[in-house]
């Protein structure tokens, strides 16, 4: 992984992997965030709605440019294939609180705190490519070796089976499964949710 280097449609890129680029995003990306919240296979695990150009506008790309003002070496950053420029999803880092609790439920947290919440989502067009591990990889590395993090976690519906191979093959192990109630299940949440995490320790010695 190589920080700083490039440029892509005229931004800076935050890191790049072999086949990505790594931006953070800009007011400028509502239609990307369109195409994927907009999508509702994309969005089958995660949400009972996809959401509208308004949504976007007004929740959801706010809500990305304030944590990059609260914590300016988290967040979640746009991702683009290196050889098409094509925009291919998003891959986040999120300072968290932890407790007992289940962690989709966990708070942001100050940076310095020493777990952070890995996260990503790709439009179907950039499935079955490699590219979730790949971006999953790069910030689990990101995360141990430059922002001071101790522990990596993760979680997602136990259903969600591409998901969970993506965080076994970025080096995160099973932890447990919760069950919660939702207000709006979506199909599969009788399943319970998975949560995975990471320890430095345990990713230095894993790692070649």
């Amino acid at each position: 992984m190589a920080v700083g280097r490039g440029t892509i449609r005229g931004v800076r890129p935050g890191l790049e992997t072999e086949r990505l680029v790594l931006r953070r995003f800009t007011a400028a990306d509502v239609g990307n965030l369109l195409a994927l919240d907009g999508d509702p296979e994309v969005m089958q695990y995660l949400e009972p709605r996809v959401k509208t150009r308004a949504q976007i506008e007004a929740e959801v790309l706010p809500l990305f440019l304030g944590r990059y003002q609260r914590c300016p070496d988290f967040g979640r950053w746009a991702a683009y294939a290196r050889d098409s420029g094509d925009f291919v999803g998003w891959f986040g880092l999120r300072p968290v609180q932890p407790s007992d609790g289940a962690i989709v439920g966990w708070p942001d947290a100050r940076p310095g705190g020493g777990v952070a919440e890995l996260g990503y989502r790709l439009r179907r067009s950039a499935w079955g490519r490699g590219y979730a591990t790949e971006g999953a990889r790069a910030l689990v590395r990101r995360a141990f070796t430059e922002l001071g993090v101790r522990e990596v976690v993760a979680t997602t519906m136990t259903a969600n089976t591409r998901s969970r191979a993506v965080l076994q093959r970025a080096g995160l192990r099973y932890a447990r499964t919760v069950y919660l109630t939702w207000a709006e299940p979506l199909d599969g949440n009788e399943q319970g949710d998975v949560e995975y995490r990471l320890r430095r320790e345990d990713w230095v010695a894993q790692t070649p």
